[in-house]
């Protein structure tokens, strides 16, 4: 019997959330080969950028990367701004994980910008930390500094914490 790419991509969400990563981007990648089989681009971009996700938590970043590479670009050509942001998140990910930084923080830095687009205040400060994060950890302070504050100010409900650290942040980099 084979299998439906929905209930493929069903089984495969059921996986990743038992921690089964590898099985889980196996399910995801049969889900997109039955989505591109049956002409439906937008689901298997959506399915190869779980697969990305499964493969990121199982440790395997260049294979992450691998199944993200050109989803953004599927996303972009149906006018998909979220998910295309989304895309390029994971594929940012991906680079953090291959130690490809430089790359990683452009790709992040991409992705907030249409998050920004998109209205998606809370993921665009998300992607702005991570890019943040690896300038942290490159020695980029004062950058990094100004890239977590405007992490901060585009978050729609920041917590308190959030706040306190905007206002510490503001009083250091001045």
């Amino acid at each position: 019997m084979t299998l439906e790419p929905a209930q493929l991509a069903e089984q495969g969400k059921s996986a990743f959330e038992n921690k089964k990563f590898v099985e889980a981007a196996e399910l995801f990648r049969q889900a997109a080969d039955g989505y591109l089989l049956a002409r439906s681009v937008l689901m298997a971009a959506e399915m190869k950028n779980n697969m990305s996700v499964a493969f990121l938590q199982a440790g395997k970043p260049k294979e992450a990367l691998d199944a993200a590479l050109g989803t953004d670009q599927i996303f972009e050509s149906e006018k998909d701004i979220k998910r295309q942001a989304m895309a390029l998140g994971n594929q940012a990910a991906a680079l953090e994980g291959l130690s490809q930084f430089n790359e990683a923080i452009i790709v992040y830095d991409r992705s907030a910008e249409l998050f920004a687009l998109a209205g998606e205040g809370d993921l665009r400060s998300m992607v702005m930390k991570s890019s943040a994060a690896i300038k942290l950890k490159t020695g980029k302070v004062t950058d990094s500094a100004f890239k977590m504050m405007g992490s901060l100010d585009v978050k729609d409900n920041p917590t308190f914490f959030e706040r306190i650290l905007r206002f510490f942040v503001r009083i250091f980099v001045k």
